[in-house]
């Protein structure tokens, strides 16, 4: 791998110098692969248990679910 190639992927790259991905992304056949460092921002195929439940009680409850949209402004601290 060359240096440049090494330095665009140094996010992804793992102790062995091996591109690594997310572990919920490893088996997905999307290619919006997220790296193993980071936490899982937003996938349109994941979604965890915690809010699955979460909102199966606000539908038993009569309440709708509400959707984590996160504001642009505020989603800027991630990538940085």
């Amino acid at each position: 791998m060359s240096k440049k190639r090494r330095l665009e992927w140094s996010f992804f790259l793992n102790d062995r110098s091996r591109v690594t991905y997310n572990e919920l992304c490893r088996r997905c056949r999307r290619d919006c692969k997220q790296s193993f460092r980071a936490v899982v921002i937003e996938c349109p195929k994941y979604l965890s248990k915690r809010s699955r439940k979460g909102a199966e009680k606000k539908r038993e409850n009569g309440a709708e679910p509400e959707t984590a949209e996160i504001p642009l402004e505020q989603r800027a601290h991630f990538y940085t």
